[in-house]
């Protein structure tokens, strides 16, 4: 059967899918895709996967897409991320009879994959990308997609797009920020971009970004014309956004780690799927956050959740008649709903000068430096900052350091090649030379080997000759013997 593409692929294969569950690292596993599934989702992509990883580990296959077969899991696209052509073929072949589609990951903006050189930090490099593409698009059985970031510029990103057609991706994702627009400076997405892709291509389009519930999808289609509408965040909070409804947290809660005894994964995700949907209760109640955080066992996990759901009934038991919510929230914090993310103002505003005003802790604390200079610190450095005062973080403060004659990173004080250690090591290696700075003396070593190798042959001569004086010997022996 020949492979379907563009409309006929999304239309047949992927069902005319309108509502979408993003790629999410470590939090769109399998008991969550059924959960979403459950209410309302018609489509769901794996987690983020390694190409490298998946190719080379049978347990990392195992465990996020070899597991325990369910049919109610499709259609499924599974997303690599992956910056080498043959590495990301040799792993979608590995992985096409699991699933619908292959999705190349060119969206992630975060450092690990500026690290890893791949993700949004690739959207540079056309020609590599063409390559993948192309050779994906010749090899795979099933459809090639991706999930991008814009460019500022809408025309530099609508010939993106098209680049990406070109090569073979039958189905795009847009999602309408940029790469450096994430975290507290993630702001508002351009669904201008997204709408001009729509319009430049003939394959599907997928919109992201702006999509807290129901009506934002229904206004997103409206206002772009995409097929279908991606969310992350919003789902995390409300599994059934695209249901349009916002439902008691505990029911969805309850929900999922029923689905996780079925289909068990790690309990990092478990608890931080529980942390999102808990997210405004957890600000009332911060000691079952510190339980929360620190539970060992999915029955502990279970145990917080229905004391979270006792103090929330209680709570609701109490309530006074026309009480309205705090904070600002539009619901009560016992139902799901958005969390908006706070711009690095809001977010000052919010945690006030020692970040816990109000009680409310927020993710990153606000911290005065002596000199009257404030900084937004993580909670690592605040606890450094804790142990030792007069520690400080500016960056112009830290010592510099002679670079590597090789790759720039800093060298090493004692290498006699001016190299850092994995420079240094494999010229050592190559040259059969000695570095005591990293402490690698292929030099002495070799020598020492051959002055072991010299002192066996001695030794070896040295016992045949002496066999050879008791061979002569018992000649001598038998010979006068016989002569008597």
């Amino acid at each position: 059967m020949p492979k379907l593409r563009g409309e006929a692929f999304w239309r047949e294969t992927l069902r005319s899918a309108h509502y979408v569950v993003a790629p999410m690292v470590d939090q769109s596993e399998l008991a969550w895709r059924l959960l979403s599934r459950r209410h309302g989702a018609q489509l769901c992509y794996t987690p983020m996967l390694h190409a490298q990883v998946f190719l080379r580990d049978a347990n990392y296959r195992r465990e996020n897409l070899y597991g325990e077969a369910c049919p109610e899991d499709r259609p499924l696209i599974v997303q690599f991320c992956a910056n080498d052509p043959e590495v990301f073929v040799q792993a979608a072949l590995l992985a096409q009879d699991y699933c619908d589609a292959i999705d190349l990951n060119l969206g992630c903006p975060q450092m690990i994959a500026k690290r890893g050189h791949y993700g949004a930090f690739l959207q540079e490099e056309w020609d590599l990308l063409q390559r993948m593409i192309l050779l994906a698009n010749e090899k795979l059985s099933v459809p090639i997609t991706c999930k991008i970031r814009v460019f500022p510029e809408i025309d530099k990103t609508v010939k993106y797009a098209q680049m990406l057609e070109k090569a073979g991706c039958q189905l795009l994702t847009v999602h309408g920020r940029t790469k450096e627009q994430k975290g507290p400076l993630a702001g508002v997405a351009s669904w201008e971009h997204i709408q001009a892709v729509r319009k430049a291509v003939s394959i599907p389009v997928f919109a992201n970004g702006n999509i807290q519930c129901l009506s934002d999808v229904e206004e997103c289609i409206r206002k772009t014309g995409v097929h279908g509408v991606m969310s992350a965040e919003g789902n995390l909070h409300n599994p059934a956004l695209f249901e349009g409804r916002n439902p008691l947290v505990w029911e969805m809660a309850e929900e999922y780690l029923e689905i996780v005894q079925k289909y068990p994964c790690p309990l990092s995700y478990v608890r931080a799927h529980l942390f999102k949907l808990w997210h405004h209760t957890l600000q009332v109640y911060q000691q079952l956050r510190e339980e929360l955080a620190k539970v060992k066992t999915l029955e502990g996990i279970v145990d917080v959740n229905r004391e979270l759901k006792l103090r929330c009934q209680e709570e609701i038991a109490n309530q006074k008649e026309g009480e309205k919510p705090k904070e600002g929230l539009p619901f009560f914090h016992w139902i799901c709903q958005p969390y908006i993310r706070p711009g690095p103002k809001e977010r000052c505003k919010e945690n006030g000068a020692s970040g816990t005003e109000k009680g409310v802790r927020g993710k990153r604390a606000l911290e005065e430096e002596e000199d009257g200079n404030s900084e937004l610190l993580s909670k690592n450095k605040q606890k450094k900052k804790l142990r030792n005062p007069n520690k400080s973080f500016d960056p112009s403060l830290k010592p510099k350091y002679a670079k590597c004659d090789q790759c720039g990173n800093p060298k090493g004080n004692k290498c006699v090649f001016n190299m850092c250690r994995g420079c240094c090591k494999k010229r050592a290696f190559k040259e059969t030379a000695d570095c005591p700075g990293h402490g690698l003396l292929f030099k002495t070593k070799y020598e020492k080997s051959l002055s072991w190798q010299s002192s066996q042959r001695v030794i070896q001569t040295r016992e045949i000759s002496r066999r050879g004086d008791v061979d002569v010997g018992e000649t001598a022996v038998l010979k006068e013997a016989g002569d008597s």
